[in-house]
């Protein structure tokens, strides 16, 4: 049974050390005030998977997580908009593994489905290639990618009904529904909570068999005027 609960509640079962997924992309479709409240709990040595490193800039979304320095290892597709993931991983301090952009959903996809892996050739012949199994299919060569799997996953959806069926909205359909599936604690961030039926069957995305707890986070209005805070601050809006 999917619990409604506050965003405090929900991440009291992450602890130090533990492997946690967070869904969106540069901010977009990301679990604001999960995050938030996973920073001011200062649990650390977190291996996070995530698409990207952050909103370009650093500091917003999952950027808090690398400036409180809580992330451990991360794997990921792309570093380079976060300068204090960059910082950390030069240094030595931050282990990152990198897969191509789809490689890495579909290693997700993976976890969630208990398949054994993606073959794909692409990353043959870069640094992403090593240390991974080759095998052949019909003469050709692939690279096997394992499955990704977490202990919990923090994911961002449209909507909720009080079952913990989501509807999703734009960006967040690239890389929450399919977190959902691949984590042993799911936690779903939504605009709205709604009764059960106010979701058309159609438009549920992850059925509540998924998601153990609903936070209600911030809605459409709010969110708007945080981003808008966000780029006016980095220059991006006068």
């Amino acid at each position: 049974m999917t619990e409604i609960i506050d965003a405090e509640q929900a991440v009291r079962n992450i602890r130090e050390g533990m492997t946690v997924m967070i869904g969106g992309f540069l901010g977009v479709g990301e679990p604001l005030l999960l995050i938030d409240e996973l920073v001011a709990g200062g649990v650390g040595k977190l291996s996070l998977i995530a698409v990207v490193g952050s909103y370009p800039g650093g500091g917003f979304g999952v950027g808090k997580l690398s400036r409180n320095r809580q992330i451990a290892r991360l794997v990921t597709s792309h570093i380079g908009t976060d300068p204090e993931l960059v910082r950390q991983y030069l240094a030595g301090d931050l282990e990152v593994e990198f897969n191509p952009m789809g490689t890495f959903i579909e290693r997700i996809r993976c976890g969630g489905g208990g398949l054994g892996g993606v073959l794909t050739r692409t990353g043959f012949g870069t640094e992403v290639a090593a240390g991974r199994a080759r095998i052949e299919v019909e003469g050709e060569e692939f690279l096997l990618y394992t499955p990704l799997k977490a202990d919990v996953a923090l994911i961002k959806a449209h909507r909720g009904d009080r079952l913990g069926n989501l509807e999703y909205r734009g960006i967040a359909l690239n890389s929450n529904p399919a977190m959902a599936m691949a984590a042993a604690y799911v936690v779903a961030e939504v605009d709205e909570i709604v009764d059960v039926g106010v979701i058309a069957p159609r438009h549920v995305g992850t059925p509540h068999i998924f998601v153990d707890a609903l936070v209600r986070g911030r809605d459409h209005q709010e969110r708007k005027l945080e981003f808008t805070d966000l780029w006016v601050d980095s220059g991006r809006l006068q």
